[in-house]
């Protein structure tokens, strides 16, 4: 069986002592992953990665930093092999001293034991809670890793490898720090003193291929005529905004949102780390920046989004909306930006829009309760609530359109939802998607701009 790393070769069978592996180019069935996973696990021994740290270190003395950096690791394997022949006895069998071998490359020129879980597709987030437990998540649920750091300071050399990279910096002044890795990822890490017992990591992974909103059916994450609903509002030019707990799947959905945005468009990005996938050939992308050292320097995303607006944005797309900015996001949708996109933190479409109001409020602008909703009655038009659900599956539960303002009340009216019937003997949840029956009052004009109206199913009579 044949596995892939990063276009590196690896297979079970060993031909001039090395291993080949290639996750990235070959579909990985489950059982080739436990398979794969069981033999990470026969390294796990406490004196295997001693082993393994000690190769480093003589790997280091020996080879010039600066020669290591142009070599490949195919140029790294055999000095690899020589060192642990002439000073290491290791009780492993021909698949498992491959694995050893690349291990111990890892720790050289990668990020040692998370460089497998790294390139492990099926692996959406990764989560290190001190050096002896380590997690992920596939497919939404939780488990155990087949990975083990010696000690605490191996976790923290690996961290301060990822954190340098994008000059920034975590110790016990700063033991806080959030980054991006060079394929996107996001990572948090909290140390001593503020993690009481040891470093704590969560390694968002970055999707190579983004879903578009077929993938997103075709995984039940939302209805064909919803589909349809929300592509023709995005090509209509109706600002939206996606609201759900983390790992909802926000930013999947405002990805896939992007790709109908047509590409005679300016579109400006604006997020705390860069993870939008946009298509078009004409994007601008911002990223906030934290304070240095001495604590000046930092780039809010408020500052951003004022920015962006003198640079003659069509659209502006905010990965999250989260404080001050939402007065000026609001503004910019109110002012020739429609169909702006956006993402927050809420639980369901009204908390959504109670959310927005204090943040607006977060400006210090000395605006009343009624003129702020007023603002957001005209800024939003749609507000899809999605929602991971307790066995891991993320779902659309709903889409409302916000239909304006009636005294000092925001007016939504809810187009779909999802109902839960039960759920199956594995735990598994069971529903169906339902439209209201309510006739959204941006029908007629989406329609005008070419939107055919068959496509997006409003009867109420039966599921979609």
């Amino acid at each position: 069986m044949r596995f892939s790393l990063r276009g590196r070769d690896i297979s079970n069978g060993v031909a001039e002592n090395t291993v080949s592996l290639d996750v990235d180019s070959v579909a990985r069935s489950v059982s080739a992953i436990e398979a794969h996973e069981g033999g990470r696990s026969a390294l796990n021994r406490p004196e295997l990665i001693a082993a393994k740290l000690r190769l480093h270190r003589k790997l280091i003395d020996e080879i010039n930093l600066a020669q290591l950096d142009r070599m490949s690791r195919a140029e790294i394997r055999p000095t690899v092999l020589g060192l642990l022949e002439a000073n290491e006895r290791v009780p492993l069998n021909t698949r498992e001293l491959g694995l050893f071998v690349d291990e111990v490359i890892d720790e050289l020129t990668g990020l040692g034991p998370l460089e497998p879980l790294l390139k492990d597709p099926t692996i959406s987030d990764i989560l290190i809670n001190t050096h002896e437990s380590v997690y992920v998540e596939r497919g939404g649920v939780l488990e155990p890793a087949a990975v083990r750091f010696k000690d605490e300071a191996h976790v923290l050399r690996i961290v301060n490898k990822i954190v340098a990279a994008v000059g920034r910096r975590v110790d016990e002044s700063s033991p806080m720090v959030d980054a991006r890795l060079q394929d996107g990822s996001r990572i948090n890490a909290a140390i001593r003193p503020v993690a009481v017992d040891g470093p704590l990591v969560s390694i968002r992974k970055f999707a190579k291929q983004a879903f578009d909103l077929t993938r997103l059916v075709e995984n039940a994450t939302l209805k064909q005529p919803m589909a349809a609903l929300l592509r023709e509002a995005v090509k209509g030019r109706l600002s939206m905004m996606v609201s759900g707990g983390t790992g909802s799947g926000k930013t999947t959905l405002l990805n896939a949102l992007s790709r109908f945005i047509s590409n005679r468009e300016r579109i400006i990005t604006i997020e705390d780390a860069a993870e939008l996938q946009l298509q078009q050939p004409h994007v601008g992308r911002l990223e906030t920046r934290p304070p240095n050292l001495e604590g000046k320097g930092e780039i809010r995303q408020r500052e951003l989004v004022k920015n962006a607006l003198r640079m003659r944005p069509d659209r502006i797309l905010i990965g999250e909306v989260r404080g001050e900015e939402a007065f000026d996001m609001l503004n910019a949708m109110n002012t020739g930006h429609e169909g702006s996109l956006t993402t927050i933190h809420a639980n369901s479409a009204r908390d959504a829009i109670a959310r927005l109001e204090q943040m607006v409020a977060m400006a210090g602008l000395n605006m009343s309760e009624h003129a702020v909703r007023a603002h957001i009655a005209s800024a939003i038009r749609i507000i899809v609530q999605m929602q991971r659900l307790h066995d891991g599956q993320r779902k659309i539960t709903s889409i409302h359109e916000i239909t304006g303002l009636e005294g000092s009340v925001i007016q939504m009216q809810e187009l779909y939802r999802f109902v839960r019937t039960g759920a199956d003997q594995a735990g598994a949840i069971k529903g169906e998607f339902r439209a209201t029956g309510l006739r959204p009052s941006f029908l007629e004009a989406l329609v005008l701009n070419g939107a055919n109206p068959d496509e997006i199913n409003l009867d109420p009579g039966r599921p979609l």
